[in-house]
């Protein structure tokens, strides 16, 4: 069913339209740019981490034609895949064409050892390749909260890289041992050049997580494009009656969470952020219809 906006659900989203073109998702973003180009220079096989909730959102393509241009191993890693269905994620990456990929839970630790054992395999054809013994590097690319350095933990079995819910949390780059002769990069998160400017751009990366729900502006706003993206989802989770109302999804789970200002007011700001936390932490489930 497609999502249908009521009056005040419309208000809300349109009070707030072209507010939020000049929001810039990363203000490093040419330092952060600069670290990953250097990764994949460096790197002779790239891993792009990837929410398996948010398949498209979450891939880099503008970097994805960057590192097939310089002919580089591209591996995709479908993180979080504790939070959907194994089977339709399975499908999704057949009707993409994704030919090399593993599944992965960081939360479950799961498809660490497979990821390890496929870098080996390629470690060790690269070297028949270049007909060399010395050490093969892997780089890690992907949206901030993608899961980048938990991924680096799984694969090394012990907490090497450092790891946040923070969107955002690696700042510099980090380069680890996961066996011998084999280093992975731990680098930011970056984000296509495209998007780092501009309502659409700022409304996706709060969605999927990349800009942290305690820093996000206008939190309202985001929650009803979620709530048009994802029908029903919202409601299901807090057990609301409600069809497709922002307003009175806020207001109503405001109350229930006793989020009062003065006067017994709903405070919006605060119950909207709750909503983006829960969501962003995978919390509520998917599913677009």
């Amino acid at each position: 069913m497609k999502a249908k906006r009521s009056k005040r659900s419309s208000f809300i989203l349109g009070k707030h339209k072209g507010k939020l073109k000049s929001f810039s998702q990363n203000r490093h973003k040419d330092k952060f740019a600069n670290i990953v180009k250097k990764v994949i220079t460096d790197s002779h096989i790239i891993l792009e981490i990837l929410d398996s909730r948010f398949i498209d959102e979450t891939r880099n393509k503008e970097i994805e034609h960057d590192i097939q241009s310089r002919h580089k191993k591209l591996i995709f890693v479908f993180n979080k895949s504790d939070l959907v269905n194994i089977h339709e994620l399975k499908a999704k990456i057949k009707r993409r064409g994704i030919k090399r990929y593993v599944i992965m839970s960081t939360k479950q630790r799961k498809g660490g050892q497979e990821l390890r054992n496929k870098l080996k395999i390629e470690a060790s054809r690269i070297k028949d390749e270049n007909k060399t013994e010395g050490r093969v590097q892997v780089g890690i690319i992907g949206y901030p909260n993608s899961g980048k350095s938990s991924v680096i933990n799984l694969l090394v079995g012990r907490p090497v890289a450092k790891t946040a819910f923070e969107a955002g949390f690696t700042k510099g780059l980090q380069k680890i041992k996961i066996a011998e002769g084999l280093f992975i990069f731990d680098t930011p998160g970056v984000v296509p050049r495209e998007e780092t400017l501009g309502e659409e751009g700022y409304v996706k990366h709060a969605s999927i997580g990349a800009r942290n729900y305690d820093k996000i502006r206008e939190p309202e706003f985001v929650v009803g494009h979620i709530m048009l993206r994802y029908p029903g989802a919202l409601e299901k989770f807090y057990s609301l009656d409600i069809l497709n109302d922002v307003d009175a999804m806020i207001e109503q789970i405001g109350k229930k969470k006793g989020f009062l200002k003065k006067g017994g007011e709903v405070d919006v700001d605060r119950t909207s952020r709750m909503i983006l936390k829960d969501w962003q932490e995978g919390k509520i489930e998917a599913h677009e219809e």
